[in-house]
């Protein structure tokens, strides 16, 4: 049976109708049209699904919605927002600096991990703004790519951390 929920995802509040053990993914995709977050495994093993909720990365595909009421959700549609506002940056920019960071370095190959990838280091640069080679990989172990692009995640990871802290590329 189907709850009205409200929920608040990339700065809006949303009602949704929704069992709420419905898996949060579901709700983003089907009913919000959010395409960011994709199902990959669909037992939080993958990454793919990931968003942010108050800041901490969660995997959507095995979070229920009712989990995330009274939460801000954030997705990789609204994580240049999100930057902006913990940043101060009015207006925001278009793209996330770790967005950016991905197109310039050319980490994503089929593209369909780089959302939860960018997600998971937008968490690390906003916890760690100058983290290690071996910080990144701690943190961004979990999170598969089935391309193999790991070293340009890397660079990419490196590259925003650096333009963050106001260095030229």
């Amino acid at each position: 049976m189907a709850d009205e929920l409200n929920i608040t995802v990339n700065g809006r509040a949303w009602p949704v109708s929704a069992s709420p053990d419905t898996p949060l993914l579901y709700v983003l995709s089907n009913e919000l049209r959010l395409h960011g977050p994709k199902f990959g495994c669909g037992l939080a093993q993958c990454g793919s699904c990931s968003v942010l909720a108050d800041g901490v990365e969660i995997r959507s595909c095995v979070t229920p919605v009712a989990a995330v009421v009274g939460k801000s959700v954030t997705t990789l549609e609204g994580l240049a927002a999100w930057y902006a506002e913990r940043k101060n940056l009015a207006p925001p920019p278009a793209l996330h600096p770790l967005q950016q960071a991905f197109i310039d370095e050319q980490a994503p190959h089929c593209g369909y991990c780089s959302s939860g990838m960018i997600i998971k280091a937008s968490e690390l640069l906003a916890q760690n703004p100058r983290p290690s080679e071996t910080q990144i990989r701690q943190a961004m172990n979990g999170h598969l790519c089935r391309c193999g692009t790991y070293p340009r995640v890397m660079k990419a990871i490196q590259l925003a951390s650096r333009v963050m802290a106001g260095e030229t590329p």
